[in-house]
């Protein structure tokens, strides 16, 4: 069934062409997860064909592109039907973007993933509709043996898990620093930090991966505290395991430059092991201050600004040093929080691809 949408006179609408994928469906009376709504023109065709083509839809879709058809940025935009008795989520797609990577489509596949994920402990903090909502973000891809996966110095994309084969992770000089087989997660660390990759990950043997992209990862995170937990723990044992010298070190006065080590980087270092005391750094635009209390960020302030405001700002800082300070006055040993130290990490790290694209 074709359903032709309403336009405007402009006559470049006919030369219109979109693809919008059900990308995550929930009592959806006539669409499931893979089927697509094809635009040619002003036509809009269901397919597989013989499917309906629902109004509501057709009007949300009418919205979407009026709003994100001439946009610069993003490919792809992602948005949830009007609703009915049911409930789909979909992906619109620019003329000349690749459809995504393999993802999961039919029950049998579905059930089959919320099984394998179940297993994971990374998924196992997630409720059953957690899971299956996760889902609908999570893809899937094969790697051949010596194929990379990450490499060293580029932006962070995306979150992995490990299915099946073996990766190993690489030091400088081409030094294995472990390997990573079944279960195994990589790749969160430079998309909390911001900072680029910090080691190249490529496959020892035929592999199959699951991930999630950034943007989908922070969202996941915002939703389900306990993961949150986990990637605390996990981030602060990695830590704790390659930056032992330095942790020692944060006991005392330490300073550095932040081409070797970002602001997100080393402000989450404080946070996962609880220090106190005064970061002070020296930044293109005039000296920054930020002070925590157990981890817990308490202030900060930079280029007229002060609290999260200032925290942002710092965060995308590429050059400066900084030095801290153990220990704080007396008048603030018993000072508030600005905040969810992780939330307002990501926030940060958002807003920074956000004004600049790829990091």
């Amino acid at each position: 069934m074709t359903y032709d949408i309403p336009t405007s006179e402009d006559p470049s609408i006919h030369d219109r062409k979109a693809i919008v994928e059900v990308i995550g469906a929930h009592e959806c009376p006539l669409y499931r997860v893979g089927d697509e709504l094809r635009l040619n023109g002003t036509a809009l065709t269901a397919h597989p064909l013989g499917r309906a083509t629902c109004i509501i839809l057709a009007v949300d879709i009418q919205g979407v592109l009026k709003k994100y058809e001439g946009a610069e940025k993003d490919p792809r935009y992602r948005f949830d039907c009007g609703g009915c008795t049911g409930f789909i989520k979909l992906e619109y797609r620019k003329p000349g973007t690749s459809k995504p990577p393999e993802t999961f489509r039919n029950p049998q596949e579905i059930e089959a993933a919320m099984n394998l994920l179940g297993k994971f402990s990374f998924f196992k903090a997630l409720e059953e509709e957690q899971l299956r909502e996760l889902l609908s973000f999570i893809r899937m891809k094969k790697y051949d043996t010596g194929e990379t996966i990450l490499r060293k110095g580029e932006p962070g994309r995306n979150l992995y898990v490990m299915v099946s084969g073996k990766v190993a992770v690489m030091g400088d000089g081409d030094v294995v620093i472990a390997y990573l087989d079944k279960g195994e997660i990589f790749g969160e660390m430079s998309l909390i930090s911001g900072a680029a990759v910090g080691a190249t990950v490529h496959a020892v043997e035929p592999s199959k991966m699951l991930y999630l992209n950034a943007e989908d990862f922070r969202r996941v995170l915002d939703t389900v505290p306990s993961l949150q937990m986990y990637l605390a723990c996990l981030l602060a044992r990695r830590l704790a395991q390659t930056n032992t010298a330095m942790f020692d070190e944060l006991s005392n006065e330490m300073m550095g430059k932040l081409s070797e080590m970002t602001p997100a980087g080393l402000f989450q270092m404080f946070n996962l092991n609880q220090k106190t005391g005064t970061i002070r750094l020296d930044l293109p635009q005039g000296e920054a201050e930020t002070a925590f209390l157990e981890g817990e960020l308490i202030r900060a302030r930079y280029n007229g600004k002060s609290g999260v405001d200032a925290f942002y700002e710092i965060l995308g800082a590429h050059e400066g040093r900084f030095k801290f300070r153990p220990g704080l006055p007396p008048e603030e040993m018993d000072a508030d929080s600005l905040g969810d130290f992780m939330k307002i990490l990501m926030e940060g790290v958002r807003r920074i691809d956000e004004a600049g694209g790829d990091r």
